[in-house]
């Protein structure tokens, strides 16, 4: 799950990590109270959607010459000004996509006096099976250039789960960012604390960036992007309340409701498998075959004939989707159970695109003479080769 930059940033507030102080807004007209409640006289006016990249990001409604999702404003009259431009917008980014997000919440920040801009992550390192700081001195908006171009200048520490970030591994820290005097200090506080955070709410990835070092020599978390492990949320009612499910895809939410591993992705095959390595390979071969996937849709190993229609209904409520793809191995998933899915599925909301069903494993003779039986127009397929093939082949004949 992840959260909007003002709500990560109240998480790690509550641990001690150094951050400005802001208000969030969802409608222009708090814009003007939002920014008396801070200092000044720099404000900062940050578009707050769950995507990266949002100083580099354009509106669409703005034009090529409008300012980005992050904008400077040094008077009380330039917030009103931007917040009034921003909200309800759509914020283009080179994560979003070129269909982008609406900005329905803005951050008004209090500016900061910067000398230093840093990068530093936190995530778990699934070389080392233990989780990582992922640190460089070269923060700021271009680090995928920086990682892409100079891959040396970003230094990975590994930190042991018994012992926590001890004083070796923040003086390893400092030294990689290049510390000194004020802020080698507040390292020794700031390195713990985000580490705790990120164990303690179990989140799965944690980025600052930028870290700032300030021209008074003290540092600051100035943005701070945060997800966290679904699988732990059970343990974080606090964290399940930030949830903000218009950052989500209407599918995806549906897919909860039903513990059901689903992502949107940008193609028309929709794929309905069990198991995740076996649908990352079905993705995997439909792009071989030469046509892209609508979804990543796992339904697990027992699943029920009421969450195989569920996952159905999902895929085809999808208006991108032009052919779909059940790929089933049945071991613990038995391949009766999926037929019976299907089957109930298309009867309750109709088949208008091609349909190719793989079924292999456990009662796969029963499964595929269920779907004989019903009479549905569903094309057979032997292999995972031959299912690919078949799909892609109907889809371009459609």
């Amino acid at each position: 799950m992840n959260i909007h930059e003002y709500q990560a940033k109240q998480v790690l507030k509550g641990f001690g990590v150094p951050v400005a102080e802001g208000v969030a807004i969802t409608s222009a007209d708090e814009a003007e109270a939002a920014a008396r409640q801070l200092p000044g006289p720099l404000w900062v006016v940050k578009s707050q959607i769950h995507a990266g990249g949002r100083g580099k990001g354009r509106f669409k409604e703005l034009g090529p010459d409008a300012k980005g999702g992050v904008r400077l404003a040094f008077s009380i009259e330039d917030v009103v000004k931007h917040a009034r431009e921003m909200l309800g917008a759509t914020l283009v980014t080179a994560q979003t996509g070129e269909a982008g997000k609406q900005v329905n919440r803005l951050y008004i920040e209090d500016g900061a006096d910067i000398a230093r801009e840093l990068y530093l992550s936190i995530l778990v390192d699934r070389t080392h099976g233990k989780v990582a700081f992922v640190v460089s001195t070269e923060g700021g908006m271009d680090i995928e250039q920086v990682a892409h171009d100079t891959p040396e200048r970003i230094r990975t520490v590994v930190i042991d789960p018994v012992a926590g970030v001890t004083d070796a591994d923040v003086a390893t820290l400092s030294d990689a960012l290049k510390l000194e005097g004020a802020a080698r200090e507040d390292a020794k506080t700031l390195f713990p604390a985000l580490h705790k955070a990120f164990v303690e709410k179990d989140m799965s990835m944690l980025e600052v960036n930028p870290l700032i070092v300030m021209e008074n020599g003290r540092m600051r978390v100035l943005d701070a992007k945060v997800s966290f492990d679904g699988n732990a949320l059970f343990r974080h009612k606090d964290i399940q309340a930030l949830r903000d499910v218009t950052e989500e895809d209407p599918k995806e939410i549906e897919a909860s409701k039903h513990d059901l591993a689903y992502i949107a992705l940008d193609g028309t095959i929709g794929c309905m498998v069990n198991g995740a390595g076996l649908a990352m390979a079905t993705l995997d071969i439909i792009k071989l075959y030469g046509a892209e996937p609508a979804n990543f849709l796992d339904v697990g190993g027992g699943a029920s004939k009421e969450k195989v229609t569920a996952a159905f209904r999902i895929i085809t409520s999808d208006p991108n989707v032009e052919g779909i793809l059940v790929n089933i191995f049945g071991g613990i998933m038995r391949c009766d159970i999926i037929a019976e899915g299907v089957v109930a599925a298309v009867r309750e909301v109709g088949l208008k695109v091609p349909l190719v069903v793989r079924l292999e494993g456990t009662n796969v003779e029963l499964g595929k003479q269920i779907l004989r039986d019903s009479g549905l127009n569903v094309i057979p397929a032997d292999d995972l080769a031959d299912a690919a093939e078949k799909i892609v082949k109907a889809v371009k004949a459609a």
